[in-house]
């Protein structure tokens, strides 16, 4: 079980008119795996640099491949680049894993015996320990959500301007030292934050230069 499954399971679990956009999602899998392999001393951050160190088997096939696909020459990658290159598409192959795993279903349609695009979590082991270590008040996973917008604090630090936010909404979130890697650890969630931050900038650029051309049609 790893952070990044956990944080799908959760995003599975919000209510359907306040749906995760798969983007920020995505994202956040991405640092979510990073973290992970922070803490399995895969790789070590210098400044902003994702340096590899040792290559564990993890048992999880997504964040074997995570670790695989790592830069290993220097410069090496940026936080950031990590982010944006491996997030794409990731929300979905977190879900295509977790369905061939038997752990998400699709409803079947009422009239036809095939299914159809609803995905549900069955009751399972992986999906406890997920919910489980939310109500924990597990801060990693309490920051990844925030940073996706699950709650109404989540969307509150996401699209708040001050960089931080992210960060200070998880040290809030528990009083104790997180992980002998507190500093990498809060590095990439911080670049999580602005990386969403980011992403829904180009998504309100794109709706008002669509809603722009829109307009120039509507005037011929």
């Amino acid at each position: 079980m790893t952070t990044a499954q956990d944080l799908l399971i959760v995003s599975m679990g919000v209510p359907p008119d306040a749906p995760v956009a798969s983007g920020d999602l995505s994202l956040a899998l991405a640092g979510a795996e990073l973290i992970d392999l922070i803490e399995t001393e895969a790789v070590t951050l210098d400044g902003d640099r994702i340096v590899p160190g040792l290559q564990p088997a993890t048992g999880d096939r997504l964040l074997d491949d995570a670790a695989s696909s790592l830069v290993r020459q220097a410069p090496y990658e940026s936080t950031e680049d990590w982010l944006w290159r491996r997030g794409r598409g990731l929300a979905a192959a977190y879900l295509a894993a977790l369905e061939s795993d038997g752990l998400i279903t699709r409803s079947r349609g009422r009239w036809l015996p095939v299914p159809t695009g609803h995905r549900s979590l069955t009751d399972s082991p992986v999906r406890r320990h997920a919910e489980e270590r939310r109500a924990s008040g597990d801060p990693v996973l309490a920051a990844l959500t925030t940073a996706v917008g699950i709650d109404d604090k989540g969307r509150a630090a996401v699209e708040a301007e001050d960089e931080s936010t992210t960060v200070a909404g998880l040290r809030e979130t528990s009083d104790e030292s997180l992980h002998p890697a507190d500093d990498s650890i809060e590095a990439v969630l911080a670049a999580v934050g602005d990386a969403v931050t980011e992403l829904e900038g180009v998504r309100q650029r794109r709706t008002i230069e669509d809603a722009a051309f829109d307009n120039v049609w509507r005037g011929w």
